[in-house]
């Protein structure tokens, strides 16, 4: 099974990109591989307003003076 490590938001020329890696474990919790990257742009508005929703409470309650 793949499980998600770590995933990042990114405003590149082409939208909002999320980059993510993941680690494959077998069913024994072997693990078969880690750091494995991916990456996509958001196309979905649903999950752009989740984002965005993610990035109002960062700029609120951590950077607001």
């Amino acid at each position: 099974m793949k499980k998600l490590t770590s995933f990042t938001k990114l405003t590149t020329g082409e939208g909002v990109r999320i980059a993510f890696t993941f680690s494959e474990v077998d069913d024994m919790g072997k693990l078969i591989s880690q750091n494995n990257k991916g990456n996509f742009i958001l196309v979905d508005d649903e999950i752009k307003a989740k984002v965005d929703d993610i990035e109002k409470f960062i700029n609120e309650n951590f950077l607001a003076n």
